[in-house]
């Protein structure tokens, strides 16, 4: 049952075009397919998803196109319960991505943006104030997320991915920032202004970003768990590492969707960041020992 606590989503929507193979094509190589499927994703209406069924009255703003794909996009969603009323349906495509995925779970990610590549400025500032915990990705245009930080009621979870320049004052608004241990490497570049990406191990980077401005840090590891970093009034970072679930992975595609729209929940219900990183753990372990984004998504919380 939904709360009354609420995540906004303000990002993309796709369909996932995945085809699974015994291993990745190298670089000119054709490789068979087993089989393929077509099925609902996009970083934001993935993030839209987990934040519901994960307890939270969830709203999704974005944009679709007018073409059939839009119903698949969509359809998850609805069933959810995630508010529509604000996603744009445009003239021409919804967002595409195309996914590879082999017999070790591991995949490879090409993404059109189709109607995703609307949500500039003038289309989220038309949306209105954004309630709640506020969730955003790197999949719609910059000026789409600066506006959307800029008509934020609440907390701000920014999950740049992939990640693309932001100014510092932005960047420096995210509590927290989520990203996987290369997205924190090119973030932390971005905000130092160097064009080496720096090797520390993750704690150390952690701190590094806490030093550039930013008040929260949550770096996802895959099968070794996650790290939290929470910047003090001293500016040292206090610094928590989550171990993984151990689970057999068949497909991580979605999972790190997963694991933000979760935890977002979770901050909207009053949790610690620490708490709701905990239970975003164990949400997103559920979703890779089933193949897909969406579909993998636990619809229900008793196992957690």
């Amino acid at each position: 049952m939904a709360s009354t606590t609420q995540v906004t989503i303000v990002g993309s929507s796709n369909v996932d075009i995945t085809a699974l193979m015994n291993r990745l094509p190298g670089p000119g190589e054709t490789v068979l397919a087993d089989s393929y499927r077509l099925t609902p994703g996009g970083k934001g209406a993935n993030q839209a998803l987990a934040a519901a069924l994960a307890g939270a009255r969830t709203e999704f703003i974005g944009a679709v196109g007018n073409d059939p794909h839009a119903e698949i996009a969509l359809g998850q969603l609805a069933e959810a319960g995630v508010a529509l009323d604000r996603v744009k349906h445009i003239e021409g495509a919804t967002g595409v991505a195309i996914i590879s995925v082999d017999a070790k779970a591991e995949n490879s990610i090409a993404v059109i943006s189709g109607a995703n590549s609307s949500m500039e400025a003038a289309a989220v500032t038309a949306a209105g104030a954004l309630e709640g915990v506020l969730v955003l990705q790197g999949e719609i245009p910059e000026s789409g997320i600066r506006a959307a930080i800029d008509a934020a009621t609440g907390p701000i979870v920014l999950n740049l991915a992939p990640v693309i320049d932001l100014d510092r004052d932005y960047l420096c608004r995210a509590n927290p920032l989520v990203v996987n241990e290369h997205e924190a490497a090119l973030i932390l570049a971005q905000l130092e202004g160097s064009k080496e990406l720096s090797t520390d191990p993750e704690p150390v980077i952690a701190q590094r970003l806490c030093d550039e401005g930013i008040a929260s840090v949550v770096i996802t590891l895959g099968g070794e768990g996650a790290l939290v970093a929470v910047r003090g009034t001293d500016g040292a970072a206090e610094i928590t590492t989550l171990p993984a679930v151990k689970v057999t992975a068949v497909d991580t595609t979605g999972a790190g969707d997963a694991f933000t729209g979760a935890l977002a929940a979770r901050l909207a219900a009053g949790e610690t960041l620490i708490e709701a990183a905990g239970f975003a753990g164990r949400f997103a372990a559920l979703t890779v020992q089933e193949h897909g984004a969406q579909a993998s998504y636990p619809r229900s919380l008793n196992n957690l």
